[in-house]
């Protein structure tokens, strides 16, 4: 197994965000500062470069893709520019361009038409900062974006109008996750996550947690929901059953998490290793985990789609390979020049990409 280079490209500052288009084709990075830069996946060529927001672009986020229609047509995007403030209906399909969303410390969402790399519309959501995106997953539902400010949450459709302001939280929200079957979203601030409806925005359920919450992952499955914690643990709700288990112990708090595609697998950070859990049957309390040594703290890991890559990064620069079911698990090393701050992996697993401290983003190609 090999991590060779593929290409290189450098940003304006710190790599704050990136992410794969949901074709394959575009992969947008966000620098600290503000810019936003849309580069081709198959040489790293500046498609766009976007002004993204003024002061600072904290995230970004690619709407899924509509289905192609029967007799291998499109269908075409359904454009509403009336201010509704009515649940999503299919009225909204999801859009057949490429559209990216990005939020910044300008407290507002902007959308982008990332084929002609031109802004389409801006949804202006107050003074806080727009920290969390997240597009509500396919399946025949309407395009619906969850854009986090503050204590604020809010719904808004493609063209920047409001579907739904929700109820403002206990503290400040930070983090949400779409169930992959897309019924509802996970909400997180300090003291606990609230379960919100997809359909008619109403809360689901509440879990009540009396710390810090840095990250919520769902397993592809949508049995288990997790919460990487300040305290620091990890903490995993099964929401159908009413089932909470608690992983404690690490060294720090626990900020990145990450399942595969099985959902058997869920590699959490918070110290130097690694720890690979398994959640098959009733879960990982009270198993051991599988330890994936680095030399210096875990700062990034991504499963690969659908295969069982592991990729992992640490502060001193190293990215490693992992197949964590295999008796010797480590199958390459590569070492950056500075510390990931994301890592991504392309819709056909080929490709890794990794965001740097220092505003480079690299893409490496898997072989082997």
């Amino acid at each position: 197994m090999q991590l060779t280079k593929h290409w290189a490209a450098t940003l304006e500052d710190y790599a704050i965000d990136l992410a794969w288009s949901p074709d394959g084709t575009l992969l947008a990075a966000a620098a600290a500062s503000g810019p936003v830069t849309l580069f081709a996946a198959t040489d790293g060529a500046r498609r766009h470069d976007l002004p993204g927001h003024e002061n600072g672009t904290n995230c970004l986020a690619w709407a899924p893709l509509a289905p192609k229609a029967e007799g291998g047509g499109k269908k075409e995007e359904v454009v509403q520019t009336e201010a509704r403030t009515d649940p999503a209906s299919s009225l909204f399909p999801l859009p057949s361009a490429l559209l990216l969303a990005t939020g910044g410390q300008d407290g507002a969402v902007k959308f982008w038409d990332a084929t002609a790399g031109q802004h389409t519309a801006t949804a202006a959501l107050g003074s806080a900062w727009v920290e969390h995106l997240a597009w509500r997953p396919t399946g025949g539902t309407p395009a619906v974006l969850l854009a986090a400010a503050g204590k604020n949450l809010s719904a808004l459709r493609a063209d920047g109008s409001v579907v739904h302001a929700f109820k403002p939280a206990p503290k400040t929200i930070s983090a949400l996750a779409w169930q992959p079957a897309g019924g509802c979203a996970a909400v997180a601030y300090f003291g606990g996550v609230t379960l919100w409806d997809a359909d008619d925005f109403l809360p689901q359920k509440e879990f009540p947690y009396a710390n810090g919450i840095h990250a919520l992952v769902w397993s592809p499955d949508s049995r288990w929901l997790v919460s990487g914690n300040q305290d620091p643990s990890v903490h995993l709700w099964i929401p159908a059953e009413d089932v909470e288990l608690q992983m404690s112990g690490y060294e720090g708090k626990v900020k990145e998490l990450a399942y595969d595609h099985t959902s058997r697998w869920l590699a959490t950070g918070g110290g130097t290793e690694c720890c690979v859990w398994d959640c098959s049957g009733a879960g990982p309390e009270g198993r051991e985990p599988a330890m994936l040594p680095h030399e210096s703290k875990i700062c990034a890991v991504a499963f690969q789609h659908s295969h069982g890559l592991l990729a992992t990064a640490s502060q001193d620069g190293v990215v490693q390979l992992w197949s964590p079911e295999r008796k010797s698990p480590l199958r390459a090393t590569v070492r950056m020049p500075a510390a990931a701050t994301k890592l991504a992996w392309s819709p056909d697993d080929a490709l890794l990409a990794i965001g740097s401290a220092k505003g480079a983003v690299y893409v490496l190609k898997c072989e082997g």
